[in-house]
């Protein structure tokens, strides 16, 4: 019997995260473009300046509906039209707000960008904010809240949040609205905040794709070129506090097999050196399977399918003068154990985080952290999707265009006793805030008798 010989592997190729190049068109608005060789998919990403806090009092969730607004019409198209001559273009279109601000998402055949960059100039023009059309949003929003709510997972979200910040700060807050603020959004509301915060002078737009045979300058001089808008001074960021003092909370939901936990704090965001030692330390910690939450309470106790540790940035923006960020990054543990074991599953986890502290990580543990963040980076840009909503990402964060590039060096560099010292700092033992979703009637004691902080128990 003949076998084909074993393949070899080829030589390794240098790889780097793309630089876009950086224009603006005459009417202010910041364009990012990124070449990619082969990716006939194109990318889209336009970020508005219209973060959460800027909307007004009592009407939270009205950045949500305007976001939601954009694709249902325009001066040129109804709803259902415009959703038809995206579908003829084989267009996705998307957009979504969060607390630094509005985002909406193009995907398009290179072939058909002027068409579909045409519709999304127009969204962002002369959107209708027909009054049926708002009605109906608000209605599927209000829709939305009830199975959010009872979402173990969201609601444990919620209150963490509501517990973390203060009450007057915009991040205690629902990032969608409540039911009380979302009923009073119509469409004059979603007009008046549309016309006080969206303007191409303080907008960017991020392109990527296989631009080889395309004349973008020209499509988008003829589309997005179009949207005009004064322009206006740059919204400062109001600061982020917190108060993280060690405390449980629980959400009674009587009856529940299952504790969901959300275990948080808010520390450093990309601007902070820290950041690459903080990404390793909490990939150790429970970034993956083999990680050390994992190993002990999945695979030695079985308590869970699985806990996850991760740093969210909030908001984050260029250091001022004075050195300060205004940004912060939500550093979280979460997960879900069976109820009877919520206790030793706290127990033992909070076990772990005094190990790490007290032994530190072992340099086999940072060198797979490193392994699979950076070794994976070419995988996880392939698409040219990828590609621009990282960009975007580092726009909104006030982040220099070769940030993420230079990030994956610093990982690489960062080694174990750095990577110990910014997980330990990012989880102290007696600075953490519990929430626990699940029933409090079986929870309650067990998780007093760990004395990680004063229990007190909410309706759910």
């Amino acid at each position: 019997m003949e076998f084909h010989p074993q393949p070899e592997p080829g030589e390794a190729r240098p790889w780097a995260f793309p630089a876009p190049e950086r224009a603006t068109l005459d009417n202010g608005l910041t364009v990012l473009r990124c070449h990619r060789p082969g990716q006939q998919v194109v990318a889209v990403e336009v970020l508005l300046d219209s973060p959460l806090d800027a909307e007004p009092a009592g009407l939270d969730g009205v950045a949500t509906i305007m976001a939601r607004a954009f694709s249902e019409g325009t001066d040129k198209h109804s709803a259902e039209d415009f959703a038809a001559e995206l579908e003829r273009c084989g267009a996705t279109f998307d957009a979504h707000a969060d607390h630094p601000g509005v985002r909406l998402s193009l995907e398009v055949p290179v072939s058909r960008l002027p068409k579909a960059l045409g519709l999304l100039a127009d969204a962002l023009r002369a959107p209708a904010f027909d009054d049926s059309e708002v009605e109906r949003l608000v209605r599927n929003r209000l829709d939305e809240i009830p199975h959010e709510t009872a979402n173990p997972a969201r609601r444990a979200a919620k209150e963490l949040s509501r517990r973390l910040f203060p009450a007057d700060s915009r991040m205690s807050r629902p990032r969608q609205g409540t039911e009380e603020t979302v009923e009073g959004i119509d469409a004059s509301a979603v007009r008046a905040f549309y016309e006080k915060h969206v303007r191409p002078a303080t907008a960017t737009v991020v392109v990527v794709g296989d631009l080889a045979a395309t004349d973008l300058d020209a499509i988008l001089a003829d589309t997005l070129g179009a949207w005009t808008g004064d322009t206006a001074p740059a919204r400062p960021a109001p600061p982020i506090s917190a108060d993280d003092t060690g405390r449980v909370v629980i959400v009674d939901r009587p009856g529940a097999v299952q504790t969901q936990l959300l275990i948080g704090r808010i520390g450093a965001d990309r601007h902070d050196r820290v950041w690459p030692a903080q990404v390793l330390g909490t990939y150790c910690l429970g970034g993956t399977l083999t990680s050390r939450l994992d190993r002990v309470l999945r695979e030695e106790k079985g308590y869970t399918y699985g806990v996850r540790a991760f740093g969210q940035v909030l908001r984050s923006t260029a250091p001022s003068a004075e050195g300060s960020t205004g940004g912060a990054a939500m550093l979280a543990i979460s997960g879900s154990v069976d109820t009877g074991s919520t206790g030793p599953a706290l127990g033992d986890l909070w076990q772990v985080l005094r190990t790490l502290a007290a032994d530190g990580l072992t340099d086999a543990e940072r060198d797979v952290a490193v392994q699979n963040l950076v070794g994976v980076a070419p995988l996880k840009y392939e698409t040219a999707a990828a590609v621009a909503s990282t960009l975007a990402e580092q726009v909104e964060q006030g982040l220099p265009d070769d940030y993420q590039g230079r990030l994956y060096q610093r990982l690489a560099d960062t080694g174990t006793v750095e990577s110990t010292a910014a997980v330990v700092s990012a989880f102290p033992v007696d600075r953490l805030v519990t929430v626990l979703v699940g029933d409090a009637e079986q929870i309650a004691e067990p998780v007093r008798a760990l004395g990680i902080g004063e229990v007190s128990v909410v309706t759910g």
